[in-house]
């Protein structure tokens, strides 16, 4: 037989070995590939990683879904740290206003991202959340047994130092966020307010999006603290007033007497009231026998004190 020949008919045979050891290898019928599979498919709905990723934790803790999740977030903090350093200096402008309430207590915030596809994102979302509920419990933790109305406006340094409800730091769960979701992201603000039980606090948000429940988010959002209105009817007040301090952007509370001093009037008590046009607002509130005491508006983005464009 030509050694050509021989050669064909050796490499048949092999591949004929190499197909039938295949074969048996696929129908052996482990237990264990089929586990692995169900772990995987676990593991991926539980920390919502990438199969890849939750594939190589299993083989690396032999199908320990505990250690395969616990190594999954210390290398996505990791990631996160690193990319929240690279991205550190892009504009984030984009985001929601978070607006969460309590028993006479309220707290709004603001998460800034770069693109509004990020915004509508359930993660960004969640971290909207964590720093409202956040904000909240430092502020009753603050305030724990004072009387009368307080507020507290927070600074981007105040905020680093907030611990989350899952008890990590801020800064830990932005940069964990950050490395999900690819982009900058900035904590920016946060106002908490309490008031005494006879007064109210009134809040809005527009350009609500759909998302987590307990917490409204928008891209713009107000909170007005206020006393007296009629039984039954102080949430709608408050709403109201809300709007037209979303709408009018109000840079300051005024005297109920003041006279307006037409389109450019800034003083809220002096506005037009967006609901009725017949009234200023400090009018429509003599009627009602309500009395502002303070707002907070916030506007997705807008541009304060020292920052520039």
């Amino acid at each position: 037989m030509a050694l050509h020949t021989l050669f064909r008919a050796f490499r048949a045979e092999l591949t004929k070995g190499c197909m039938s050891h295949h074969s048996q290898a696929l129908h052996t019928g482990h237990p264990l590939l089929t586990a692995d599979k169900a772990l995987l498919v676990k593991l991926r709905k539980t920390t919502g990683y990438t199969f890849i990723n939750c594939k190589k934790a299993l083989e690396k803790f032999n199908n320990d879904v505990k250690q395969a999740e616990s190594w999954l977030h210390e290398q996505a903090q990791k990631e996160g740290w690193s990319k929240a350093s690279r991205l550190e200096g892009r504009k984030a402008r984009e985001g929601l206003i978070g607006l969460l309430m309590g028993n006479n207590t309220a707290v709004m915030v603001e998460v800034n991202c770069e693109t509004d596809f990020v915004a509508r994102n359930e993660k960004f979302q969640q971290l909207v959340q964590d720093v409202a509920l956040a904000t909240m419990t430092h502020h009753l933790n603050k305030t724990q047994g004072q009387t009368g109305y307080k507020k507290s406006l927070l600074s981007v340094e105040d905020l680093s130092r907030l611990n989350m409800p899952q008890g990590s730091s801020l800064a830990d769960q932005l940069a964990f966020t950050i490395g999900r979701l690819g982009e900058n992201i900035a904590v920016r603000r946060a106002v908490s307010l309490g008031v005494p039980s006879d007064w109210h606090i009134g809040s809005y948000v527009h350009g609500a999006v759909p998302g987590l429940t307990g917490i409204a988010m928008g891209r713009y959002g107000a909170l007005v603290v206020f006393q007296g209105g009629a039984e039954g009817e102080v949430d709608t007040l408050g709403r109201r007033l809300g709007q037209h301090i979303v709408g009018d952007a109000p840079l300051s509370l005024g005297n109920i007497d003041d006279i307006p001093c037409g389109d450019s009037e800034t003083r809220l008590l002096a506005q037009t009231f967006l609901s009725d046009p017949s009234c200023t607002v400090g009018q429509f509130l003599t009627r009602q026998k309500v009395r502002v005491l303070d707002f907070v508006r916030f506007q997705r983005g807008e541009l304060t004190g020292q920052e520039t464009d």
